[in-house]
């Protein structure tokens, strides 16, 4: 029998001319060659859809300009694209390619039929990158079909509870894992006495609940919680003075639920007594800072600044991790059926690996990922929370957000 092989082999071969002895080995190399090129050409490929709102106001570049620490810097595509890149050699080594399929809509109508088109041609792992209402409707209407949605962008906690879904799941914390563990660092700073600045807006007042209950919880003492007005309007003037704001009442702390984050910035360094300000601006608890140190993160904040010309925040890493978790659980099932990816991608023996020092994993009542909190200034991580001292009977992560018995999920 005649061997055939590709007409560039067959000239390589020739040119090299290679003695009798080494014949073989050059055959078995051209062999070897031929059988990686068809392997690699039949590998299966999953993609991952990426839908995000058109002309989202979240990422307003007027907003953006100021840099505020309650706001992103950015859509946190490029926190996808980065986890894309850094499984290419994980999937060659099971015969798996990853990709990622970027799709925009109006509305959640329009992104609703663009993941029917998505998910018609096979796609079944999907980031959603829009605001809490958009995500709530995008879920309801995905309930009961073979894919899964991981929310990357909303931390609204509604989400998590009475709007929950057994197919949603989310890699950005909620308001109230942040007001956790802020609440959790005044506790330790023995910062016992809070002023709550609240906004007009509905998030803003969602914030203000969340950190009211954290408040509760660790027995912290909100003296007075006023609702502060950011208008140009002469009427509503003193509504805006920070200094007429942090008057009254003495207090430890201030703390800012503020959304928008534009009052927020010009209240550090403007308030009657010499005090913190924590929440919307100050000091914040974010799923990720540029500044952390350990744990290989400054590996992964290089590879994220090169591909997005920015420093990367909290739903830049919540789109890396959900990449990262899927593909996690694709490796260790060895590439399994749906429902056994599914199935080991919500249990506890998972380990993903964020950076953050932990073992992460998602929690079964709720879908949201387990993960500490960094509390952090503009440029410095001071605390990584939960703190040490605040204990759980299970994962000392879940005194961060909705426990168990706290949760009113009913996917």
């Amino acid at each position: 029998m005649k061997l055939r092989f590709p007409t560039h082999l067959a000239c390589a071969a020739g040119a090299l001319r290679p003695p009798p002895m080494a014949g073989l080995m050059h055959l078995a190399l051209a062999m070897g060659l031929l059988l990686f090129t068809l392997a690699a050409t039949a590998a299966e490929v999953i993609r991952f859809g990426y839908l995000e709102l058109d002309k989202d106001p979240r990422y307003d570049d007027k907003k953006a300009f100021f840099r505020t620490l309650s706001r992103p810097l950015g859509p946190p595509l490029a926190g996808a694209e980065v986890a894309i890149r850094e499984v290419r050699f994980v999937g060659q080594a099971l015969g798996v390619g990853f990709e990622l399929a970027r799709a925009k809509g109006a509305d959640a109508a329009a992104l609703l039929a663009e993941l029917d088109r998505l998910n018609g041609e096979g796609v079944r792992f999907f980031l959603i990158d829009a605001p809490g209402p958009v995500v709530a409707e995008l879920a309801a209407k995905t309930r009961g079909r073979e894919l899964l949605l991981f929310n990357v962008s909303a931390a609204d906690d509604v989400l998590r509870q009475a709007q929950c879904q057994a197919h949603l799941y989310h890699t950005l914390p909620n308001h109230g894992m942040q007001t956790d563990a802020l609440a959790q660092f005044l506790v330790f700073k023995k910062w016992r006495n809070v002023l709550l600045l609240q906004g007009p807006r509905d998030e803003d007042k969602l914030i203000g609940a969340a950190f009211e209950n954290s408040a509760r919880r660790l027995g912290l003492k909100i003296v007075a919680r006023k609702e502060f007005v950011l208008s140009n309007d002469p009427r509503q003037r003193e509504q805006g003075n920070v200094g007429l704001l942090t008057a009254g009442a003495d207090h430890d702390v201030v703390f800012v639920a503020d959304s928008d984050g534009e009052f927020a910035r010009s209240v550090p360094y403007d308030t009657v007594r010499p005090r913190p300000v924590i929440g919307a601006e100050g000091l914040v608890a974010e799923a990720w800072h540029w500044a952390w140190p350990r744990h290989g993160a400054p590996q992964l904040t290089g590879r994220f600044d090169k591909q997005a010309k920015r420093h990367m925040g909290s739903a830049d890493w919540a789109a890396w991790i959900a990449v990262k978790a899927v593909v996690e659980a694709v490796v260790r099932t060895e590439n399994a059926p749906f429902d056994k990816l599914v199935a080991y991608l919500g249990s506890e023996e998972i380990t993903i690996d964020g950076f953050k020092g932990n073992r992460l994993n998602f929690r079964d009542w709720d879908r949201q990922l387990r993960q500490p909190m960094l509390i952090a200034t503009h440029n410095a991580v001071i605390e990584r929370a939960p703190i040490q001292g605040f204990l759980h009977q299970s994962n000392n992560m879940d005194t961060l957000g909705f426990d168990r018995r706290d949760s009113q999920c009913k996917p």
